[in-house]
């Protein structure tokens, strides 16, 4: 009886499930039907099958932008986790500094997605930009627009900025968690800065490190609102990601039947990762209990 008394709160979340849940699967459903069907106009539509699957599976440019994804999310990882770990590492555990870091930290992260690709255009111009303007000063001829090396580098410029703060938090609240006892032998043992952190902070922020490239990966990529702004998926296609390949083929050429198989190997590919992620945060979460 005790045990139904302490359940019943559930029922509290199931309108909200259910809510969650019908608004996730009519869209779903919807594009599983658009997905194997031609559809010509209103009422003319021809049952296709797999055809769709098979023609986006097949599409160069699908392939090139999934290159282009998995590129992006590695060079965001690799960038972001360290650098992360470091500003936590640099920041200070106690007082009034601690404090004014978080805050400063956080700025960024209240920034909505798509101010933020507007604010690095302007940011970034070669006549009024201060980055942009600064840059052509010292001779280098900078334009994003046109170059795409540069735009990839303004690209990941704006991401590790909006982001990295994302990552030092985690880090910064992973650290703060682990006992003073810890440190306090590890200076009686005369540990070197190096060891306390390989054998003390570094296992301790496993699970909020792993929840770190968990929440970046997946957010890097589905990325669309500040690569779309910044360069509109230029210069040529050399920044189009997956979600502004879809978005040209669903809303630019108005091919819902390709749209709609797209998007479901998307969300594939999405919980495919989310997956894999979920079961290394469960063995990091054994480990620790080991």
């Amino acid at each position: 009886m005790d045990k139904w008394e302490n359940n019943r709160a559930w029922f509290l979340v199931l309108p909200v499930f259910f809510i969650v849940a019908f608004s996730a699967i009519i869209p779903l459903m919807t594009v599983v039907n658009y997905s194997v069907q031609d559809i010509f106009g209103p009422g003319q539509r021809v049952f296709v099958g797999t055809e769709w699957f098979e023609e986006v599976l097949g599409d160069k440019r699908l392939h090139d932008a999934l290159w282009r994804q998995f590129l992006f999310s590695g060079l965001v990882l690799l960038i972001e986790i360290p650098l992360g770990v470091v500003i936590a590492l640099l920041m200070p555990k106690k007082g009034w500094g601690a404090s004014a870091s978080l805050v400063i930290l956080a700025l960024p992260l209240l920034i909505p997605w798509n101010v933020i690709g507007t604010i690095w255009i302007i940011f970034t111009r070669p006549d009024i930009g201060l980055l942009g303007a600064a840059i052509n000063t010292m001779g280098i001829a900078f334009d994003h627009t046109a170059s795409p090396i540069q735009a990839w580098i303004t690209l990941m410029f704006m991401e590790v900025w909006h982001w990295t703060p994302l990552v030092a938090l985690l880090a910064y609240a992973g650290l703060q968690a682990i006992p003073e006892a810890y440190y306090q032998a590890a200076k009686i043992d005369g540990a070197s800065a190096w060891s306390t952190f390989k054998y003390i902070q570094l296992p301790k922020m496993r699970g909020v490190l792993t929840i770190a490239v968990l929440l970046r990966f997946m957010d890097s990529f589905l990325i669309y609102a500040e690569p779309f702004v910044l360069t509109g998926g230029g210069p040529g296609n050399t920044t189009t990601f997956l979600s502004i390949y879809l978005v040209k083929i669903a809303v630019g050429q108005f091919d819902l039947g390709p749209a709609a198989a797209f998007s479901l190997i998307y969300f594939l590919i999405v919980l495919l990762f989310s997956w894999l992620f979920y079961q290394a945060l469960q063995n990091v979460g054994k480990g620790d209990v080991k």
